[in-house]
């Protein structure tokens, strides 16, 4: 898969979620929340905002959170990723 985003965009793939609790109970796929963390497959230029440019502050390879309901979902080649703009990553996890 190559994807390259436009201006301020980010492909992340979602870790996936632990199935099971702490207690052992298996959750099935409903019960189990979105994930919010994930790892940056690709990253685009940067934008340009009220004639201002924006630099991107991530970079491949980062892990990432990122707000609950951000971006858009796609499969592509069966793999599931998310398109997202920078302005919806919270944080980078070191």
């Amino acid at each position: 898969m190559k994807l390259k985003p436009l201006f301020d965009k980010v492909v992340i793939k979602a870790f996936e979620e632990e199935e099971t609790t702490a207690s052992g109970i298996v959750l099935p796929g409903t019960a189990k929340e979105k994930p919010q963390m994930a790892k940056v497959l690709a990253v685009g230029p940067g934008g340009i905002q009220d004639g201002k440019e924006i630099p991107m502050s991530v970079k491949v390879g980062d892990k990432v959170l990122f707000s609950k309901y951000a971006g858009n979902e796609f499969k592509i080649d069966g793999e599931e990723v998310i398109i997202i703009r920078q302005n919806d990553i919270l944080a980078i996890v070191e």
